[in-house]
């Protein structure tokens, strides 16, 4: 009986314990509309490679919720959330896009270590909803050092903006894919060139 005393003791207080918030409703992911087929194969020796990095954000996106931004004020979708660090999805969805679209080997810095060839990198601006508009913004700041440039830096600014109503999380996970793949389709573009 002694052995069983703590597990008695503490069986009141298990209603009483919560390690974490409630869940939300929804976990978003990003899906990219233009992806290589399963099997196929990509040989640097062949086709040229740039290295991916996972963009800067700011503090208002460092974090798994959506955030909904009028005027200066920042509020977030409620019962939605990412199951990844948006930045870290975007750089994927970039990358599958990016290697669909222009043929080249994307490699992570991991794997540049040798020959990173043309490297992008950047700021996600914006990632979440403007709620003077009722839109999905996706705001990228593109930084791209081409292969053979040297250190030649080149910028650009990418934005799409998908009509979301109403606001709630089952219908910005589906607005933000789509801007997202926008922006990730006009990157790839302007590597490609």
């Amino acid at each position: 009986m002694k052995r069983y005393l703590p597990l008695l003791l503490a069986m009141p207080l298990a209603g009483c314990l919560n390690f974490g918030g409630k869940p939300p409703k929804a976990l978003l992911t990003l899906t990219a509309t233009s992806t290589l087929p399963v099997g196929s194969t990509q040989n640097s020796a062949t086709a040229k490679t740039i290295t991916i990095l996972v963009p800067a954000v700011p503090q208002s996106l460092a974090v798994a919720r959506i955030p909904v931004t009028t005027g200066d004020q920042v509020a977030y979708v409620t019962n939605a959330a990412w199951v990844e660090a948006p930045q870290r999805l975007f750089a994927r969805l970039m990358s599958d896009t990016i290697s669909a679209k222009t043929g080249r080997v994307v490699l992570s810095s991991a794997q540049a270590f040798s020959d990173p060839g043309a490297r992008l990198s950047g700021e996600l601006r914006n990632f979440g909803v403007d709620g003077s508009t009722g839109q999905a913004v996706v705001t990228f700041d593109g930084a791209l050092i081409r292969t053979g440039d040297g250190n030649k830096v080149e910028k650009k600014r990418f934005e799409a903006r998908v009509p979301i109503s109403p606001v709630d999380y089952t219908t910005v996970g589906p607005a933000l894919n789509q801007a997202a793949n926008q922006v990730a389709g006009e990157v790839a573009d302007w590597v490609g060139n």
